[in-house]
């Protein structure tokens, strides 16, 4: 199990996509292009536990928008231990009022 910390603490199944992990408590965390690293919506922040390593489509985004070290993609991270994160944007606080598409439970290859 990973501990979670986004506005309030909880765990989840390691393995677990961020947002969607974020999302299942009810954080209404923006992911517009359903999880592709396409739109950078759903970007975190770590207070702790930010892991080392990144899917190839993360770190080709954050070079694009030469954001490396700004912030993540919680699309693109898998919970596998404990972790604090700030949510950057949400529903509420941008006044769409869809999400984004439903995410797959792995991250595309």
């Amino acid at each position: 199990m990973a501990q979670i910390t986004a506005s309030k603490s909880f765990e989840v199944e390691d393995g677990t996509r961020l947002t969607a992990a974020i999302k299942a408590q009810g954080i209404d965390i923006l992911h517009r292009c359903g999880g592709n690293a396409k739109c950078t919506t759903c970007k975190v922040t770590f207070n702790s536990g930010e892991p080392e390593t990144m899917t190839a489509a993360e770190q080709a985004k954050l070079e694009e928008n030469d954001a490396v070290g700004d912030y993540r993609l919680s699309c693109q991270i898998l919970c596998t231990a404990e972790m604090d994160v700030n949510v950057l944007m949400t529903m509420s606080s941008t006044g769409l009022d869809d999400a984004g598409p439903e995410l797959a439970a792995e991250i595309p290859a």
